[in-house]
């Protein structure tokens, strides 16, 4: 089997990497490309992957990203996770704790389907948001669901370290049975005397009850001012965070992660139309993005974290201006690659869609 298959990819042009694969599913001269170890659930709606990464990884900073991609019925399906690894895991594995979304397509995917064994391909990692060096000598790690993912990796990576600074890790969860991690964090605060864990639960069971507050902050470190803190969690708790932070004038000592979309973007006044070619589908510009207008036109373009990182919803503009919604740039090249969850079009815009 495996000599009549590279037979058949010698007899038709590939780049280097797909004759790799013939051989070797994780082999590749340029792509990160993971097999999965290990599958766990932690919690009734996570799964947690262990990935060893073939030699073209290069490794991370604790609290970065990278984008993972899974073969779906014939393509390639691409979202971004944070690794929860210390960075200094001596067996060179990754460890990925995703939320499996209701109606989310890659982590649906992976919760029903992944298993030892199966390839997948990884970016290099990214990210702004990392533990900084030299250490702070007082940090604060504030998290919220599936968002303890990038902050778990900077305890474990302080951890390993022998850091013998002031470490208080606040997460909030919907119940016990919602905590990640919960027994890998109780053995920490067991083990090392600087790290406080305080666990905040809508329903009774944690320290602290209910939704973030000042009330929460100051119980959890009376000296917050005087932390670095790192925060990843969902959108409305990591707004609450930023407010008090400001209202406090810490926002210097914030460090913050998001993957999610924050309120949608729409353009007053807008005109023209956008059209689609390959569909020959066309409708009024409404002044959302191009995803959005797409979708609205009962398109289904590919799409990941929906607000410019993954690039999994990049297409080609044919012809009209577009303004990116981050930068404020605006761009009328001709048959031009645009992430279209970013973009909102300036008049008439036609795309390969």
């Amino acid at each position: 089997m495996l000599a009549s298959s590279v037979v058949e990819a010698l007899a038709t042009p590939h780049g280097v990497d797909r004759y790799l694969e013939m051989i070797n599913p994780a082999w590749a001269l340029d792509e990160v490309r993971a097999k999965i170890t290990v599958v766990r659930h932690l919690t009734a709606d996570t799964v947690t992957l262990t990935l060893r990464p073939n030699g073209n990884w290069r490794g991370f900073r604790a609290g970065q990203f990278v984008r993972l991609s899974v073969e779906i019925d014939g393509t390639w399906r691409m979202r971004c996770f944070s690794p929860a690894d210390s960075v200094h895991r001596a067996d060179g594995c990754l460890e990925l704790t995703m939320k499996v979304q209701p109606d989310g397509l890659v982590t649906g995917y992976l919760k029903t389907h992944a298993a030892p064994g199966m390839i997948v391909r990884l970016s290099q990692a990214d990210g702004e948001f990392f533990l900084p060096t030299p250490r702070p000598r007082r940090i604060l790690l504030i998290s919220g669901g599936s968002g303890i993912t990038p902050v778990m990796a900077m305890l474990r990576t302080l951890c390993d370290e022998a850091f013998n600074g002031k470490v208080t890790f606040l997460h909030y969860a919907r119940s016990a049975a919602d905590q990640l991690y919960a027994t890998e964090l109780a053995a920490i605060e067991a083990r090392y005397p600087s790290v406080k864990i305080v666990r905040a639960y809508n329903a009774p069971g944690g320290q602290l009850t209910g939704l973030f507050c000042r009330e929460h902050l100051v119980a959890a470190d009376p000296h917050f001012a005087e932390a670095e803190t790192f925060l990843c969690g969902p959108p409305p708790m990591m707004a609450a965070v930023q407010a008090l932070y400001a209202a406090e004038g810490l926002s210097d000592r914030l460090h913050l992660e998001q993957f999610t979309a924050s309120a949608p973007v729409v353009v007053a006044d807008a005109e023209g139309t956008v059209s689609f070619t390959r569909t020959g589908s066309a409708v009024a510009n409404t002044g959302r993005t191009l995803l959005e207008q797409a979708e609205e036109a009962g398109l289904t373009p590919e799409s990941g974290c929906r607000m410019g990182i993954c690039f999994s919803c990049t297409r080609v503009k044919e012809t009209g201006c577009v303004r990116n919604v981050l930068t404020g740039e605006v761009s009328g090249e001709a048959d031009e690659a645009i992430q279209i969850c970013i973009n909102v079009p300036v008049g008439d815009v036609t795309l390969d869609l």
